[in-house]
């Protein structure tokens, strides 16, 4: 195969877009949530992989992170997978990295990127539903569900097809 050959063939393989999260909470286990201004609900701190660029999720996760609400913290374990379907777009893989608990110090840092969100807040997680729509609000409350796991061998990243666990 030559190398024009091979360029063919990659580019007409199907395409998937990548994007990655990550899960911060307080003291009291509420989750951080921020409020987009080009969309209908809230989400978690996070965005598109620029895999284009050679990141990988985690990294993207953490820069997107920094950007999104001036917080550069270094993310602990992967909790969930998810690929999500949707109309007139490729699939989505969203990734869902554990960014600990802030302290109250780190709240307080928080600075929103003002040309794509409006707000934050620290939801309680039976409130989450109300905030999270569709396949988003069953991956973050599947991600919560990862870290209340037993860390006994058991625990790990949970596998999810538009939210739901998949077994």
């Amino acid at each position: 195969m030559t190398t024009s050959d091979y360029a063919a063939y990659i580019a007409g393989l199907p395409r998937v877009l990548a994007g990655a999260a990550a899960l911060f909470r307080d003291g009291e286990g509420r989750v951080l949530l921020v409020e987009p201004n080009y969309r209908e609900g809230w989400a978690l701190p996070g965005g598109t992989i620029e895999s284009d660029a050679g990141e990988t999720p985690r990294e993207g996760a953490r820069r997107e992170t920094l950007e999104e609400i001036g917080l550069d913290v270094e993310l602990g374990p992967l909790l969930a997978v998810d690929w999500v379907h949707g109309p007139g777009r490729p699939p989505i893989v969203a990734y869902v990295y554990d960014g600990g608990v802030l302290s109250g110090e780190q709240f307080r840092a928080i600075r929103l990127q003002e040309a794509e969100l409006i707000s934050w807040k620290l939801v309680e997680r039976e409130e989450l539903p109300t905030y999270l729509l569709g396949s988003l609000g069953f991956r973050v409350m599947s991600a919560l569900d990862a870290l209340d796991a037993p860390a006994d061998g058991c625990r790990g990243a949970v596998e999810l097809v538009n939210g739901r666990p998949v077994r």
